[in-house]
């Protein structure tokens, strides 16, 4: 009789609590969509705030997510999918001008900033619905990618501008590297659910630009550009901490711009292509990023902490890139990382008691709620439960339809 001994079962008692923690943070979501118009804010107890604006980007995510939970069997995501994608198709779609509201509500409040941000979940959400089969989707990805192609995809620097006003008026002279990140998340999403190249192509021209970008910098990913796409690599120093465009390098968007640079390769059937490049945004910011005890936010350009605080997704996102690293790599380092980092998230973010996971701890690891005052989204910590389990594709309803 063959021995498997412990590494087996921990193995296999570590994928029963995936699976078991993707149902539990599918349970805490529903809440957010008892209502008509969008995902609403979820306090720290799971409770709907319905006094705080809708947003469309958490209703995208928890679009996404049931669609996931859908397409791998749990019961009742589809109702659930299809309430976040009524929101999507009614109040916050602007009829007038086209598009999609950054947020509506309470009552009749309107903010009508037409975001790239935006827009690219609005693609991920429909592409992922349209994986599932759910009704109407294909008609909102239709939609959303003649907006995202027409109205932000900026052909010559291959690219996506930023931000427009609600009338597609006027274009903000800002870029800025995350509506990109998730634009190519979303551009993925898209070419798996329509079968259209075009969408990959779009994607790897992005994932060029920025390993240029970061090659430059020492593997710290720039975040804010100027108009001209000329990094600006000071913007807000005199201000680390805005809520919005923080100073400095973020760890944790170079952990997902690894994974996302080899999800780009095996869509395109290029295995291997970026993965050197993936290892050394990987360790830039695992050097940066971990202090010993956890992940920092923010970083200056030598590499020193800015913003110390936790969250819940850039712990998320280190150990999905460290998992997607151990699979394509076959290297035990990454697979050692992710292994202590998943210690680390049961430990310290999953909450036991109040449901999902703490958003945000303080510097000394404590749950605290000064930028995330509640539990509105867990649109990353899914995907970082599914990545082990799941075949590696392009995107996570490609992986999902496969894996069933």
């Amino acid at each position: 009789m063959t021995d498997h001994g412990p590494t087996d079962t921990d193995a296999v008692d570590a994928r029963r609590w995936r699976a078991a923690e993707v149902r539990r943070l599918l349970d805490f979501g529903a809440a957010a969509l008892g209502g008509p118009d969008g995902a609403a804010w979820l306090d720290a107890d799971g409770a709907a705030d319905r006094t705080r604006p809708t947003q469309t980007w958490i209703t995208c995510r928890m679009a996404h997510s049931y669609a996931l939970g859908h397409l791998l069997g749990v019961a009742g995501c589809d109702a659930l999918a299809d309430r976040a994608l009524a929101g999507l198709t009614g109040p916050l779609h602007d009829a007038e001008h086209g598009g999609w509201f950054a947020a509506v509500g309470p009552d009749d409040a309107v903010d009508g900033t037409k975001a790239a941000y935006t827009h690219a979940f609005v693609v991920l959400a429909a592409s992922s619905a349209v994986q599932a089969g759910r009704p109407g989707a294909e008609a909102l990805l239709d939609e959303a990618l003649d907006v995202l192609d027409g109205r932000f995809w900026d052909d010559g620097p291959g690219m996506l501008v930023d931000e427009w006003d609600r009338s597609w008026t006027v274009l903000s002279t800002y870029r800025g590297i995350n509506a990109n990140m998730h634009g190519v998340e979303a551009l993925l999403a898209a070419a798996d659910a329509t079968g259209d190249p075009r969408w990959h192509d779009r994607a790897v021209r992005i994932c060029d630009r920025v390993e240029q970008w970061a090659g430059a910098t020492r593997w710290r990913v720039p975040e804010h550009f100027t108009t001209d796409w000329t990094p600006d690599l000071e913007l807000n120093a005199d201000r680390p901490r805005d809520p919005f465009k923080p100073y400095g390098s973020t760890p944790g968007h170079g952990f997902e711009w690894a994974r996302l640079l080899l999800q780009v390769d095996v869509a395109g059937g290029t295995p291997g292509r970026r993965t050197e490049t993936a290892r050394r945004l990987f360790d830039r910011a695992l050097a940066d990023g971990f202090d010993g005890t956890g992940f920092v936010y923010t970083v200056d350009w030598s590499g020193e902490p800015v913003e110390r605080r936790r969250f819940h997704w850039v712990a998320a996102e280190a150990v999905a890139a460290a998992e997607v690293l151990a699979a394509v790599t076959d290297e035990p380092r990454y697979r050692e990382l992710a292994t202590s980092w998943w210690d680390l998230l049961r430990d310290r973010f999953v909450d036991t008691d109040g449901g999902s996971w703490h958003h945000e701890l303080d510097p000394d690891d404590r749950p605290a709620a000064t930028v995330w005052d509640g539990k509105p989204d867990i649109y990353h910590a899914v995907q970082a439960l599914l990545v082990p389990d799941l075949p590696l594709s392009g995107s996570f309803a490609e992986s999902a339809r496969r894996s069933v």
